[in-house]
């Protein structure tokens, strides 16, 4: 199927993606704010440049969009366009971000991925009960957690 803008609207579009300071991050950064959780942004000393940094809880979040990042959901499909290049650019985003888990893992740090999913669409999870349940897995010793949208066949 063709796309239905042209190359040149396309690519302002795409080159208009943030990759920090996203609608789901500032969700969680408020939610977990207003529960009184203290972190850092996007640490560049941290494998990942994690989203969220919490040196207290020696814990670290990443809030994954579900295209970038190739999360099998109802928020990812395949481009039909430029097939190869999509294809190598989310690969290689998957094993960034398998890469970057266990560097810090291996560092001692807590791992947290939330996914777009969880927070947008019919499958989002009630925003409230989302912050609880990453506000209680800061506060365990957990080492990871995903957070996802609901199985849309639950």
């Amino acid at each position: 199927m063709a796309d239905v803008v042209s190359s040149e609207v396309r690519s302002r579009m795409m080159a208009g993606i943030r990759g920090k300071n996203t609608k789901p991050e500032m969700t969680i950064r408020r939610g977990l704010h207003a529960k009184g959780f203290r972190y850092l942004l996007h640490d560049r000393r941290l494998p990942g440049k994690p989203d969220l940094m919490f040196p207290k809880y020696r814990a670290v979040i990443f809030v994954h969009g579900c295209f970038w990042h190739g999360h099998n959901c109802h928020l990812f499909k395949w481009p039909t366009t430029r097939k190869e290049f999509w294809q190598k650019k989310i690969n290689r985003n998957r094993e960034i971000d398998k890469s970057s888990i266990a560097a810090l893992q291996q560092a001692g740090w807590r791992c947290c991925v939330i996914w777009e999913c969880s927070l947008k669409g019919p499958t989002r999870l009630p925003i409230a009960k989302t912050i609880t349940h990453v506000a209680g897995w800061l506060r365990s010793t957990k080492h990871r957690l995903t957070v996802q949208g609901l199985d849309p066949g639950s």
